[in-house]
């Protein structure tokens, strides 16, 4: 263990014990949903004052790795678990925009196929290795409102081959964890606009030409890897954003 009495240059003491606390979480050691021993254990096993493991500690709640939860201690966050789609959208009657918490997932698709080189790279993977593409289309009220391609890495997607799609519930997140261990820390979404397709205006019950939102995702696990890109699609004019800028 390196002396942890001298930080290393450039990096302030209870920087250098925030990545010791961080590499606990993306080794796996302290696991997604698990309390983290007490601030005063920490800091005898460090052999540092009470304040500089709390200072650690709140560098890692603002990285959104733990999070303190009020009379209960801290823990390692659980990762996203829909990161609705939803939020980017609002429809036209109440009743639609009352049930469009969680929209009803369709699967229409799921194969294996080979990546090209531009998917690969996202994934970290060598042109040509294999991948799960997933066709997808969710519904509110009754109604298809958002259809969605999602491109997953295999081997660690692999337990979704063989899932038939009837238990995949509506939200992907959980599946990942619960099926492949795979916890979704953050993601990143960038909205485009252009008009649906013939296929597309139908699978959404659109004219052809219909305006659209475009919005792509890219997810990472906890070690910072893709673990999913995707393309949604939906109405345009029910698209909305907010921003809170202060």
């Amino acid at each position: 263990m390196p002396d942890l009495a001298t930080p290393a240059p450039g990096l302030s003491r209870y920087g250098q014990i925030a990545a010791r606390l961080q590499q606990k979480i993306v080794s796996g050691e302290w696991m997604p949903g698990a309390a983290i021993p007490a601030e005063s254990a920490l800091a005898t096993e460090f052999g540092i004052a009470l304040g500089t493991i709390r200072q650690a500690i709140a560098v890692l709640v603002q990285e959104g790795l733990l999070e303190r939860l009020q009379g209960k201690g801290t823990f390692v966050r659980t990762g996203l678990s829909g990161a609705s789609m939803m939020r980017f959208f609002r429809f036209r009657s109440e009743a639609e925009t009352a049930s469009a918490a969680i929209p009803r997932s369709e699967i229409l698709s799921c194969r294996a196929v080979r990546l090209d080189k531009t998917m690969a790279g996202r994934f970290g993977l060598e042109t040509g290795a294999r991948g799960l593409a997933i066709s997808r289309r969710r519904w509110v009220a009754e109604q298809p409102r958002l259809i969605e391609s999602i491109w997953l890495p295999l081997p660690r997607c692999a337990p979704l081959q063989d899932l038939p799609v009837s238990d995949w519930g509506d939200l992907l997140y959980p599946l990942l964890w619960q099926q492949c261990g795979i916890t979704v820390h953050r993601a990143m979404d960038e909205v485009t606009f252009r008009p649906l397709d013939a296929e597309e205006a139908a699978s959404l019950a659109l004219p052809d030409g219909h305006p659209c939102a475009l919005v792509t995702r890219q997810a990472y696990d906890i070690q910072g890897q893709c673990v999913e890109y995707r393309l949604t699609r939906g109405d345009a004019y029910a698209f909305r954003y907010t921003a809170d800028i202060r």
